[in-house]
C-alpha cells in the first residue's frame, strides 16, 4: 500500500478546531486531515492533546470553536447512532464487567445498527463472526476478557470495534501497558486492518520509531498545534524532534524496513555549542573524558551499495 500525501482526499477532517476543559485550553486554531484508507499516527509529547483531538474527532468532546467534518458534514449535526455507524472508537485502558467474555464484548460492537426493541439477527452474527476470524480471536471467544494477556485482551477490544463495521477507527494508545511482544502483535493487526481491509485508522502512539515503522502519515503535535504532517520521512527529522521535544536526536534508516529512527542523543543542547550539536562524554578505562561531537544533521551517509548507515562524525578532542 502507497503512503498517501496529506493532500489525499479525507472523509475526516478538522477546520480552525479549538478544545478546551472548562476554561483551560488545548487545542487552538488546529487544522487536520485524516487520509483516506490509511494509518494515521497522532504523535507528540504529553500534554501535546492528542487524546484530546482523538476524543473530539469521536465526538466525545464538543469543540469551543471550529468543525470537525465527515463526508463534509458537521459531526455536531449527526445523530449518535449514525456517528456510530461510521466511526469506531477504542478509549485508553477501557474496562469491563467482571466475567464477560469476548464474544459477549465483541456483539456490542453491534448496538450501532439495532433498533431499540431489534431483535439479533444472522446479520449481527456474521459481522462478529468475521471481526473474530480477522483478529484471530475466533479460538479465544468463549474466555473471560479477565483470563487473557494483555494483547489478547487488546486485540478483544479491537474486535469489537470491527465488529461495528465502521469505515473509520480511532485508537487512543494502543499499546499502553504492554510489553514488545504484544505491542507489536497489536500493531500489525492494525496495520493490516489498513493493508488488506481498507480501514481509516487514527492512534494515539507515544513511541516514535512504532510510528514511523506502521503509520502512512503521522501528526506531530507540539502544545496543542501541528508542528509537523505527512509521511513518516517528511515529519521525523531532526529539527522537527529538536522543536517538539527538546531532544538532540540522530534520524537513521530503519534497517529492517527502510522508515526513519529516532535515535536520542541529549535532552536540550550544551549552552556552549552551536544549534544541533550534541557533546557526548564517554570515561574511558584511563579514567580520562572522551567528548564526541556529533552533527545529527550530517548524521546519515549512503555506503556505496545505496544503503544508509551512520556517517563517523565524531572527533576525539582534548
Amino acid at each position: 500500500m502507497s503512503r498517501p500525501d496529506s493532500n489525499d482526499r479525507a472523509t475526516l477532517a478538522a477546520e480552525r478546531l479549538s478544545l478546551a476543559y472548562g476554561r483551560v485550553s488545548i487545542v487552538d486554531s488546529l487544522d487536520l486531515i485524516v487520509p483516506d484508507r490509511a494509518f494515521t499516527a497522532l504523535v507528540g509529547p504529553n500534554g501535546s492533546g492528542k487524546s484530546t483531538i482523538l476524543r473530539a474527532l469521536a465526538g466525545l468532546l464538543a469543540p469551543r470553536d471550529g468543525t470537525i467534518l465527515l463526508d463534509g458534514r458537521s459531526i455536531a449535526r449527526l445523530p449518535a447512532k449514525e456517528m456510530a455507524r461510521r466511526v469506531g472508537v477504542l478509549s485508553q485502558g477501557p474496562g469491563a464487567p467482571e466475567g464477560l467474555t469476548v464474544l459477549d464484548l465483541v456483539r456490542q460492537g453491534r448496538y450501532p445498527h439495532r433498533s431499540l426493541f431489534g431483535r439479533w439477527s444472522q446479520a449481527d452474527e456474521d459481522a462478529c463472526a468475521r471481526a473474530l476470524w480477522l483478529t484471530g480471536m475466533d479460538a479465544l471467544c468463549e474466555r473471560p476478557l479477565d483470563s487473557l494477556s494483555g494483547g489478547q485482551r487488546q486485540r478483544a477490544w479491537i474486535t469489537m470495534a470491527l465488529a461495528q463495521e465502521t469505515d473509520i477507527l480511532l485508537l487512543d494508545e494502543p499499546t499502553t501497558f504492554l510489553d514488545l511482544a504484544h505491542q507489536i502483535e497489536v500493531m500489525e493487526l492494525i496495520a493490516a486492518l489498513v493493508g488488506d481491509r481498507g480501514k481509516t485508522v487514527v492512534a494515539v502512539l507515544h513511541d516514535l520509531n512504532q510510528a514511523a515503522r506502521y503509520a502512512d502519515h503521522m501528526v506531530l503535535l507540539k502544545a496543542g498545534r501541528v508542528a509537523a504532517a505527512g509521511r513518516p520521512d517528511e515529519v521525523m527529522t531532526v529539527e522537527s524532534i529538536d522543536e517538539v521535544f527538546g531532544v538532540t536526536a540522530c534520524i537513521m534508516s530503519d534497517p529492517v524496513t527502510g522508515t526513519p529512527m529516532c535515535i536520542p542523543l541529549t535532552r536540550g543542547r550544551p549552552a556552549t555549542h552551536s544549534r544541533g550539536d550534541a557533546l557526548l562524554r564517554e570515561g574511558n578505562e584511563s579514567g580520562h573524558s572522551r567528548s564526541l561531537r556529533l552533527q545529527p544533521q550530517s548524521c546519515l551517509g549512503r555506503n556505496p551499495d545505496g544503503k544508509t548507515e551512520v556517517k563517523p562524525a565524531a572527533e576525539k578532542q582534548t
